[in-house]
């Protein structure tokens, strides 16, 4: 039966131009018909929704996170990518399925009371997700509300091997405690990937499967290559944590004796269907081959900060011709999932890279990648706008919030004011998930207890393991520091020559 809904009186945000006319909107069967001028014709049966005193924007998309870590929020105050890949597969692991659901059911849920309607979710499993967890896991994004890429992180080698001279450097005892690599896990890996891909029973417009070769120097080439196998076979998307980290570059380097993005580009991975997690450590090289074939970054300015893993140059991707998405990174690093504080992060950090206030990030840019960037990066055509032949996913926000007292910029508001407390409904496929500030779907009293119940579930099942991280941190996170201390083809810390400790020289000091 065919579903008819107008919805007036409202302000539809226009990025580009910095405006905001009132515009109404017909809907049928959750797709945008028309848009038009107040007062735009529809039949009589169409339900009308009242969006005056309102700002309507597209749904935003989160082109990077990891569903599995919202019990984890707040863990560490200064706790970079290292000690987290190090410490996080013993501190938060053992999580039954129930668990991996809820976690994952948690970040939706907040995801969408902030305005975002599309996550592109990296999650984890040993050796990977089972195809049961993955199900169940699509599954909270369905009962959540919003669409979702579903992709597991593979890997074939541990992080202790993918640091060049890592475990050798660890005290005797501490290298018995590291993570050795399992024999032939490479085709066992894909093999259960497969049957995932295979297996899949939601609705690809709203959850799909992904690939993820979580870090490509976690992974053999076969690895790389089977991961890109299926992506094809199965016409989905892949997205791989690159340059992250100037660990990760350098060992990339020694391992190749090329950067991450040469040696993925050298295998054929490269296509509009590769997203680069992070790219903080790209060089010109790295940005232009990813442009050439069309792929995309993510850009979790947040989360990189959060990490101190530096500050990638955004306006430069753009300028070469690669397309940006906005992502919160995981609540294990990020701590929220809130992407207006994710393209505000993305707009601020921008200003500090260079005094050219020219080469900034535009509001308007910043939208752009958060909306229509991140509707290409995950392979959502059918989002990221609101114009006719888009599915409805639509922001309301609430023009009597102090956010919106008066309406000045509306871009400029939207990235530099806009905190998700404006956030008064969210629609996805033309049907409200948020309706009055609250998620239609849960019961948030009874969700608190679940979230409560499952941190000590965890803390308990992994306290001896905590206990062996708490032994290694410093003996990997003080090698680490001192391999960031050698120079690279690029600089992305904002204080160099960094203060790193070195064997020969203890600490640099940093210029005043």
């Amino acid at each position: 039966m065919t579903h008819l809904t107008i919805i007036r009186g409202g302000r539809l945000l226009d990025a580009a131009g910095r405006a905001a006319p009132f515009k109404d909107i017909l809907v049928k069967d959750g797709a945008i018909l028309e848009v038009g001028e107040p007062g735009l014709a529809a039949p009589a049966e169409a339900e009308v929704v009242d969006a005056s005193r309102h700002l309507m924007h597209p749904g935003l998309i989160n082109s990077h996170t990891h569903g599995s870590g919202a019990l984890t929020r707040g863990y560490l105050d200064r706790w970079n990518l290292e000690m987290l890949l190090m410490a996080a597969p013993r501190r938060f692991g053992n999580q039954s399925a129930e668990i991996k659901y809820l976690n994952t059911y948690l970040g939706a849920v907040e995801m969408a009371l902030k305005g975002c309607t599309v996550a592109y979710d990296l999650t984890f499993g040993v050796p990977v997700a089972t195809t049961e967890e993955l199900i169940a896991m699509g599954q909270a994004y369905r009962d959540a509300g919003i669409r979702a890429v579903m992709a597991p992180m593979l890997s074939d080698i541990s992080f202790y091997r993918a640091i060049p001279g890592l475990v050798e450097s660890l005290p005797a005892d501490l290298q018995r405690l590291s993570v050795i690599d399992a024999a032939d896990a490479t085709d066992e890996v894909l093999r259960l990937m497969g049957e995932a891909l295979a297996a899949w029973p939601h609705d690809r417009d709203h959850v799909k499967l992904g690939v993820a070769p979580t870090i490509p120097t976690h992974c053999s080439d076969a690895l790389m290559r089977g991961s890109d196998r299926l992506v094809r076979d199965y016409d989905t998307v892949m997205q791989s944590h690159v340059g992250e980290s100037k660990v990760q570059v350098l060992a990339a380097k020694e391992f190749w004796g090329k950067s991450m993005v040469a040696h993925i580009d050298e295998l054929g991975l490269i296509g509009p269907h590769f997203s680069v997690a992070h790219g903080v450590w790209l060089d010109d090289d790295d940005m232009r081959r990813l442009a050439d074939h069309g792929a995309s970054v993510s850009h979790n300015a947040g989360s990189n900060m959060r990490l101190g893993a530096g500050i990638a140059d955004s306006r430069r991707m753009l300028e070469l011709g690669v397309n940006l998405g906005i992502g919160t990174d995981g609540a294990t690093s990020s701590d929220n999932q809130n992407m207006y504080e994710a393209m505000r992060s993305a707009q601020q950090v921008s200003c500090v890279r260079q005094p050219d206030h020219r080469l900034w990030l535009s509001a308007p840019e910043v939208i752009a990648a958060a909306t229509t960037g991140g509707a290409r990066l995950t392979g959502f055509s059918h989002v990221g706008a609101i114009e006719p032949g888009k599915r409805a996913d639509i922001v309301f926000l609430a023009l009597d919030h102090p956010n919106w007292m008066p309406v000045n910029d509306p871009s400029n508001q939207l990235v530099l004011v806009e905190d998700a407390t404006a956030v008064r409904h969210v629609m996805v496929d033309g049907r409200f998930i948020v309706r009055d500030g609250r998620h239609l779907a849960s019961d948030m009293a009874a969700l608190a207890g679940k979230a409560e119940a499952a941190r000590e579930t965890i803390a308990s099942l992994n306290q001896a393991d905590m206990a062996v991280a708490e032994r290694l941190e410093e003996a990997v996170t003080s090698f680490c520091r001192s391999l960031s201390a050698k120079p690279y083809s690029v600089e992305r810390y904002a204080a160099f020559p960094c203060r790193c400790e070195t064997p020969e020289a203890g600490f640099a000091a940093t210029p005043a």
